[in-house]
């Protein structure tokens, strides 16, 4: 692990070092920065996202991390007694800090699952519809006809771009909520 305090991570963020210090942090398993002002934070958040090409999650709980959860890929907000600040400028808000594993480890996992399956079922829709323009054409002898009038075709799209990503939504937890809880390395499954 590494510790790092804020007067060291001024120096350390210099274009000089900045190459060196993300070396050594790529070899350590745990990064601290403790006393680093709200400015330093949101550098080294752009820096990591910027230099090591990878997604980046803040995690705030008052007015001093509103500049690092808004430069993350990802902010999260934790409502406490140093205001809602955190909480306003983030995308989710939890309550306390135990409520994190939960966010990360439950919902993450069922929000990987559901894109990846939903991203499948849009092409297969689209396939589906382009398919069949494409065999009528062969029957109308390709004069540009329409198969179908526009308001059958909205209704097509907004029954099957609206209802099953509801339902599938609400209904499809691949693995329980338990499950997940106990084993975090599921999690890295879902990516």
């Amino acid at each position: 692990g590494l510790v790092i305090d804020g007067r060291t991570l001024e120096h350390v963020l210099h274009d000089s070092l900045q190459d060196i210090f993300l070396e050594l942090t790529e070899k350590c398993r745990a990064v601290v920065c403790c006393q680093a002002t709200p400015l330093q934070k949101s550098v080294l958040v752009r820096l990591v996202r910027n230099k090591l090409k990878a997604m980046t999650l803040a995690v705030g709980d008052g007015a001093n991390d509103v500049s690092m959860i808004q430069v993350a890929d990802t902010g999260v907000g934790i409502s406490g007694q140093e205001g809602m600040q955190a909480v306003m400028a983030s995308d989710f808000a939890v309550s306390q800090f135990r409520h994190l594993r939960k966010l990360l480890l439950v919902h993450g996992h069922w929000c990987y699952t559901r894109l990846t399956n939903m991203v499948l079922y849009f092409f297969y829709k689209n396939v589906a519809y382009v398919n069949l323009l494409f065999w009528y054409q062969f029957f109308c002898g390709f004069s540009g006809t329409s198969m179908t009038d526009y308001w059958i075709l909205i209704l097509f799209n907004l029954l099957f771009t609206s209802v099953p990503p509801i339902i599938y939504g609400v209904l499809d937890k691949d693995v329980p909520a338990e499950i997940l809880m106990q084993l975090p390395q599921l999690y890295m499954m879902s990516q």
